[in-house]
């Protein structure tokens, strides 16, 4: 499908642990067995325009991801307006599993906007989402559209961090149940990016194996074996509260995104007795279940005492990150898994690619404060790479990523 004619020029111009195994896990070993919460429906479509939040936020965490951030190469405030337009109308074709373009049999020598390497993969679930970085609004004279919560975020307990791959002046996250299918979407919306002159690629990381749960899905786990995102937002109710702004205008319903690449130290955990490993989580690590309970989703018990002290320790990293701790605050984690092969030295180079939507950076900022300073788990992990950025609401059909920017 192609927009309407009179838009056409601004719209388109690791290791495996030996103990997460299927038969310790009580794992499926195909998606059909693994029940509908886990089973995967490649033809499945998101749909991009509104109204609401942008897909990928709320949406139940697929497979895989490819995370990219842009740097501005043009200051004028009308490049980045085409650049949002036809990343609007490129990303609503793609998730529908559709290419941005189609070859001209009357001018096959002319170069084709998409690349093909998806062509009859379908939609596979497909959703990307659009960010602003802190110095997008400055570098285009567009101040006065900024969100009254996005700055960079502050120095940390445990950052490491390497400028390189960290900040950005646009984001794109793509998530899909075929990697084929999130990569062909970076790849073909950096082309356009570059094409029209506006940004040009800062970094990149490629994501596998979820690591948050969503509603209704299995929670699954991160590269140290342990499940991830038991107590994770899954209600409409918790999303009002913690997930979505009230920023006046424009913004309105979007989210804050924070990225952390985060360096895990595996071969040292490896070498780590199991209920010291539990220890550090407060949770079991085959059944998921906090060290008081017996189920993955019991409510954890903070105050139970055993023979040297509380049995969930104070310094464990559910203690440290639960609600109860701080306030009530919750964040809406979206992380995977990555790997980047082996380091210089000769270690195997993985983590967690941690992304979190909450309505304020602050928000991430006063829980890693805690988790930086006294989180057990600190011993094998590094906070490595960062970014905040502002996702606006998804846009009305025919419009596209904050057009009331522009007037």
């Amino acid at each position: 499908m192609t927009p309407d004619p009179k838009r056409r020029s601004l719209l388109f111009g690791a290791a495996l642990s030996p103990l997460a195994t299927p038969m310790l896990m009580g794992a499926a070993t195909a998606d059909t067995e693994a029940g509908p919460s886990n089973a995967i429906d490649l033809s499945h479509a998101y749909p991009f325009y509104g109204p609401g939040p942008q897909a990928g936020i709320a949406t139940a965490p697929q497979r895989h991801v490819v995370y990219m951030t842009f740097d501005l190469t043009s200051e004028n405030p009308r490049d980045l307006q085409v650049l949002l337009a036809r990343w609007s109308a490129s990303i609503a074709q793609i998730m529908k599993g559709e290419p941005i373009s189609k070859v001209d049999p009357d001018r096959p020598d002319a170069g084709a906007l998409d690349t093909g390497e998806a062509l009859d993969l379908g939609p596979a679930s497909l959703t990307v989402t659009v960010g602003l970085g802190p110095d997008l609004f400055e570098k285009t004279g567009l101040q006065a559209h900024r969100p009254a919560g996005l700055r960079p975020l502050k120095h940390l307990p445990g950052d490491a961090l390497t400028p390189e791959i960290s900040g950005g002046d646009l984001s794109l996250q793509a998530c899909a149940d075929d990697p084929q299918v999130a990569y062909h979407a970076i790849r073909v919306l950096a082309r356009l990016a570059k094409s029209t002159g506006t940004a040009s690629t800062r970094y990149a990381v490629m994501g596998f194996g979820r690591a948050s749960a969503g509603k209704g899905q299995a929670t699954p786990r991160n590269l140290l074996g342990f499940r991830d995102g038991t107590r994770n937002i899954t209600s409409d109710a918790d999303r009002e509260a913690f997930v979505w702004t009230d920023e006046p205008g424009w913004g309105k319903g979007g989210s804050y995104q924070v990225m952390r690449k985060i360096s895990m130290f595996i071969e040292s955990w490896d070498t780590d007795q199991i209920d010291d490993q539990n220890a550090v989580f407060g949770r079991f690590k085959v059944s998921g279940a906090p060290l008081t309970g017996t189920q993955e989703f019991d409510t954890p018990d903070f105050t139970a005492q055993g023979p040297h002290g509380p049995v969930i320790p104070a310094n464990s990293h559910i203690s440290l990150a639960a609600h109860e701790h701080n306030d009530g605050l919750k964040i809406l984690r979206r992380s995977y898994n990555y790997t980047d092969g082996i380091n210089a030295l000769g270690m195997l180079d993985a983590g967690l690619l941690f992304l979190s939507y909450q309505n304020t950076p602050e928000a991430f900022e006063r829980l890693q404060t805690r988790l930086g300073a006294a989180d057990r788990l600190n011993d094998y992990i590094s906070h490595v790479a960062s970014g905040v950025f502002y996702i606006p609401p998804a846009p009305a059909e025919g419009s596209y990523i904050g057009a009331q920017m522009f007037g």
